[in-house]
């Protein structure tokens, strides 16, 4: 198995990307839950989690592994070659939102 990892400049998630020799490539966003770390497979939109990044990242393969046995693998998802995450700031005024009955 073959992973790249980058980390965002404050740390507050790792994205990993993983792949098999001669299998498709999906991208990983991990990122630190109440708990535990929480990891996104965004392509598939799988998501599993694990105590520490090591445990979360396994976790995940093989809940995508599990989602891709049952289901297959969405006509249209492509590999996680081609996917760019970015971390960004916003401004926050304060204001939360309402519901409106």
């Amino acid at each position: 198995m073959l992973r790249n990892k980058a980390r965002s400049r404050k740390g507050k998630f790792i994205i990993t990307r993983f792949f098999y020799p001669h299998m498709r490539s999906f991208t990983a966003i991990i990122r630190k839950g109440e708990r535990q770390m929480v990891a996104l497979c965004p392509e598939l939109d799988v998501v599993s989690q694990g105590s520490t990044v090591e445990a979360a990242l396994q976790n995940l393969k093989e809940a995508v592994e599990l989602y891709i046995e049952e289901m297959g693998i969405p006509e249209g998802v492509s590999s996680g070659g081609d996917t760019i995450v970015v971390n960004f700031e916003v401004k926050h005024h304060g204001k939360t939102a309402q519901i409106v009955r």
